[in-house]
């Protein structure tokens, strides 16, 4: 009887809150712990701490390894424990691995802005990033990414052959509430808090748009993750819009779905992203996004948002507006939002990543 692969995979960012990565590896591997074949192959989650993670009897072995869960914890801790384990092929999802492991590699890359936008991150924040991924993308015998956009980015950044690039799409997890009700003047944004993120112009284009509609709301949701800080809740002040402005570091699954269930806008004006999964789930739950118009987004969303110009605050005001108080604004996106989630499905990704980390394990 052949013997299982044995799959090694960095398992840390399923720990807490499950958003970013952890919700990417977590949709993952909850598909490949269920496939009728998974006596196949063995899975070896790494992690600091226990996992909280639940997946189908004997298909996964925990494997504690130091504590910590920075860039120092995986090139000591867990590259130790790779070493000492010595799986078939390794899986690494969040952009760095351990550099001195001797076993295949597989990694993700979802982004390059610290490599594109060094003026984003701490000096020292930056330097880390730029040389651990580096070294880690030489090292890889696959690199997955979510977008083309990303494959090009990759390419001229890094320095990586297209061929070793593998795009993979993300899945689209509807958020939809247990009991749907009508729709609010309620305007969302849903993902960490970055600069790129432009929050400051959502804020003041939102108090544009709703100068005569006290009713409205501004709901930004997410951990705060801006450098240089932006003191947000300021800015919410400035404008006259504090007590119509909620922010949330973090909202339970039921949570986030009521809020989309009652959302007329989604609004993301990200300057850069190397996919943007946010404004899909907003459409399949029926909301129309507002987005800058970036090459990403268009590659990403098609016809199914609203493109406005970086810093045309006149323009993304107007465009809430419209969302807030005409129905025929948002239901032309939301008709076409069948035709562009259609191209994103967590089996389809699971499957594909699956199918290029065996192919690594056996070469």
């Amino acid at each position: 009887m052949t013997p299982p692969i044995r799959i090694g995979i960095d398992a840390r960012e399923l720990l807490g809150a499950a958003t970013g990565v952890g919700r990417y590896l977590g949709e993952l591997l909850t598909r490949w712990a269920s496939r009728p074949d998974r006596a196949r192959r063995r899975f070896l989650l790494y992690a600091p701490e226990p996992l909280p993670i639940r997946l189908e009897p004997g298909a996964a072995e925990s494997r504690p390894a130091g504590r910590g869960r920075g860039t120092w914890w995986e090139q000591t801790h867990l590259r130790r424990a790779v070493s000492r384990d010595r799986p078939d092929v390794f899986f690494a999802p969040a952009y760095t691995a351990p550099l001195a492991i001797r076993v295949p590699l597989a990694l993700t890359i979802h982004d390059i802005s610290f490599a594109v936008h060094p003026e984003w991150f701490r000096w020292r924040e930056g330097v880390r990033r730029r040389f651990v991924t580096r070294r880690s993308a030489a090292r890889a015998g696959v690199i997955f990414t979510d977008s083309e956009f990303s494959r090009r980015e990759i390419e001229e950044h890094l320095g990586v052959a297209s061929d070793r690039i593998q795009v993979i799409p993300p899945g689209v997890t509807p958020r939809l509430p247990s009991a749907p009700g009508p729709r609010e003047p309620l305007v969302l944004f849903v993902g960490s808090l970055f600069n790129r993120r432009r929050l400051p112009d959502l804020i003041e284009a939102f108090a544009r748009a709703t100068p005569d509609m006290p009713g409205s709301r501004l709901e930004i949701v997410g951990d705060d993750r801006t450098w240089p800080a932006q003191d947000l809740p300021a800015a919410a002040r400035r404008h006259g819009v504090e007590a119509r402005t909620r922010f949330s570091q973090y909202l339970p699954d039921a949570s986030l779905a009521a809020l989309y269930g009652r959302a007329s806008a989604f609004v993301f004006l990200s300057e850069y992203e190397g996919f943007g999964l946010t404004p899909l789930e907003a459409l399949a739950a029926g909301v129309p996004p507002i987005v800058l118009d970036t090459p990403v987004a268009r590659e990403v969303y098609r016809d199914a948002a609203h493109y406005v110009r970086c810093g045309d605050l006149a323009g993304t005001a107007e465009a809430i507006r419209a969302a807030l108080v005409d129905p025929g604004f948002g239901a032309p996106l939301v008709a076409r939002a069948p035709a562009v989630l259609a191209s994103y499905s967590w089996d389809r990704a699971a499957d594909l990543t699956l199918t290029a980390v065996e192919r690594l394990a056996r070469r």
